[in-house]
């Protein structure tokens, strides 16, 4: 990367993010998103509901000062991941989006999950992130392993069978200053 990117997050405004964001999780190289038939109406409500949630927030990136993608954090002891592995205090779960684009941009996205990776670990209570990517989205699985994540193993959620893979701070910090 020739020039480093540089990321801001502010928290997602349901109603008023609801249009930008639908055409972002609508576009078909969203399809690992799983919400390529929503309605304007269902994307609202579906963050809403993530407002609402004190285990789930959803977060915009900026890049200077304009939308440039998505982040969920959610605890995985109370969201997505209940019953499927053994959370441990410090967990954090992690989903983010990089809206599909004409012209893209070497690099974007590889600095995108490193921004929130470190914005991840900014809270000291934080010490390890967990993903469960579908186990088809090679690409995530690359830039996971990109940013020190490393896989367990495959398991079966209600919509997807996933990866599921951790990183440590210590495997975050040595994959991203390696």
């Amino acid at each position: 990367m020739s020039t480093a990117m540089t990321f801001t997050f502010r928290p997602l405004d349901p109603l008023k993010d609801a249009e930008l964001l639908h055409s972002w999780v609508t576009h078909p190289k969203a399809a690992f998103w799983m919400m390529q038939d929503a309605r304007l109406e269902d994307v609202e409500r579906a963050y809403m509901e993530i407002a609402a949630d004190p285990h789930h927030d959803a977060l915009l990136g900026l890049r200077d000062g304009e939308p440039a993608f998505l982040m969920e954090k959610y605890d995985p002891a109370h969201r997505e991941l209940t019953g499927l592995y053994e959370a441990r205090p410090g967990d954090i779960g992690m989903h983010f989006l990089t809206p599909a684009t004409d012209t893209p941009e070497h690099g974007f996205t590889r600095a995108v999950i490193t921004a929130v990776m470190a914005h991840l670990f900014e809270d000291p209570a934080v010490e390890r992130v967990v993903v469960e990517p579908d186990v088809r989205n090679t690409a995530v699985h690359a830039l996971n392993a990109a940013v020190g994540f490393v896989p367990e193993r495959e398991i079966q959620k209600p919509e997807k069978r996933a990866l599921l893979s951790f990183c440590t701070r210590e495997q975050f910090e040595k994959a991203v200053t390696a």
